[in-house]
């Protein structure tokens, strides 16, 4: 090749910032942050994601407005400019660096898992959010995000993300489905076998999410609901969420 690129390495916490707009008017929801190498510690292969909580505490006011005002504002306004004003959801991946927040992508869509600590935290109509993004009045419609904390954990079929193997019968799902209000658990890689059991089929099997009043409470809820479900090779990550609890620590502090 005659060609070299150059990129710059940033270093930093990411975090996933989900925006949406009308083209015009814009509402930040709860800041996330996805975990997405395999193992503890942030250790292993890159996976889709092993889990998320909302909101991330690497992110407080302060942080929110330098990156309202450095990123999402001029983002949305070039698009306008341009003739091209976005509508809809805006998901921008920021590195939180030294010299500041920076962007690591921008995708058109909701993130997996991110989705899934972030949604149970607000409370309002998805149809008429959505709706008012596309027709202009996003300024118009009513939502709330309550207080307290979201878990996601990722249960991945063992092996995940390299080779693995489907068809691992699930059991206690019941249990997890339904022993609490504050949980819910999302099917990912899973189907019914040919005796109609429920069985994995896909790297990434089930995410359960658990809410509480504090992002402890929260973390706790998740384990204890993520120790009721069980298959053969089950894999997850035990510290979910353990930088924003580290982080508050040492707020507190």
């Amino acid at each position: 090749g005659s060609t070299v690129v150059l990129e710059e390495k940033m270093t930093g916490e990411e975090a996933s910032v989900f925006v949406l707009t009308d083209g015009k008017d814009y509402r930040v929801l709860p800041v996330s942050q996805d975990h997405k190498p395999a193992f503890d510690g942030d250790t292993g292969p890159n996976t889709g994601g092993m889990g998320a909580y909302a909101p991330a505490p690497v992110v407080d006011r302060a942080m929110l407005t330098r990156i309202e005002d450095t990123i999402v504002k001029p983002t949305l306004d070039a698009m306008a400019e341009e003739g091209s004003p976005y509508r809809g959801l805006l998901y921008i991946g920021v590195m939180l660096t030294p010299d500041g927040p920076k962007v690591v992508e921008y995708n058109c869509r909701f993130g997996d898992p991110e989705t899934q600590a972030v949604l149970p935290l607000v409370h309002g109509d998805w149809f008429e959010l959505l709706s008012a993004c596309a027709t202009g009045r996003l300024s118009k419609v009513a939502w709330t995000v309550r207080d307290g904390a979201c878990v996601t954990v990722v249960l991945a079929s063992g092996g995940y993300p390299g080779e693995y193997e489907k068809g691992k019968l699930i059991s206690g799902l019941d249990d997890a489905e339904h022993g609490s209000g504050d949980v819910d658990v999302y099917h990912a890689g899973t189907k019914k076998n040919a005796q109609g059991k429920l069985a994995t089929n896909g790297g990434r099997v089930l995410a359960v999410s658990a809410w509480g009043d504090t992002l402890h409470d929260a973390v706790a809820t998740a384990y204890e609901f993520v120790a009721k479900i069980h298959f053969e090779g089950k894999q997850f990550r035990k510290d979910i969420a353990a930088k924003g609890l580290k982080r508050l620590t040492r707020v507190r502090a």
